[in-house]
């Protein structure tokens, strides 16, 4: 089974799949809400994501909201990295995130990959997004 990142949000993980899966293309995510939760706490009452899901560069990436009440301090110290096809796609994919977010390396070619480029976005999630090439040999 291959690794699947799963990222923690304070209240926007709804919103967050919903972008995520417009840059890559990608259906619309799978969401649960914690009010889904049968038996659930009282305090669980509330829309925010118990779990989400939605692809990403051929990998599922999974998410939710932290409990109500919980406090989060979303992906400290994780980037999701993601290899496209073509430069046209990682290129485009760079800029959507970049908006509203910040760019820690600017998109272009290095020795290891004709266009990688590293973000954060707006929703405090770091990318490495790179054009997806055969391995040296």
């Amino acid at each position: 089974m291959p690794l699947s990142p799963y990222l923690q949000f304070d209240g926007t993980c709804e919103e967050a799949l919903l972008f995520y899966a417009d840059v890559f293309g990608d259906p619309a995510p799978e969401l649960m809400t914690f009010d889904q939760v049968p038996d659930g706490p009282p305090d669980w009452q509330s829309k925010r994501i118990l779990h989400g899901q939605v692809s990403v560069a051929g990998g599922l990436l999974l998410a939710s909201d932290t409990a109500p009440g919980d406090p989060a301090d979303p992906q400290a110290g994780v980037s999701i990295s993601a290899a496209l096809p073509d430069d046209n796609a990682t290129r485009t994919a760079f800029e959507r995130l970049a908006e509203g977010g910040e760019i820690v390396m600017p998109y272009g070619q290095t020795f290891f990959s004709p266009g990688f480029g590293m973000v954060k976005d707006r929703f405090g999630t770091a990318w490495m997004l790179s054009i997806d090439t055969p391995p040296v040999t």
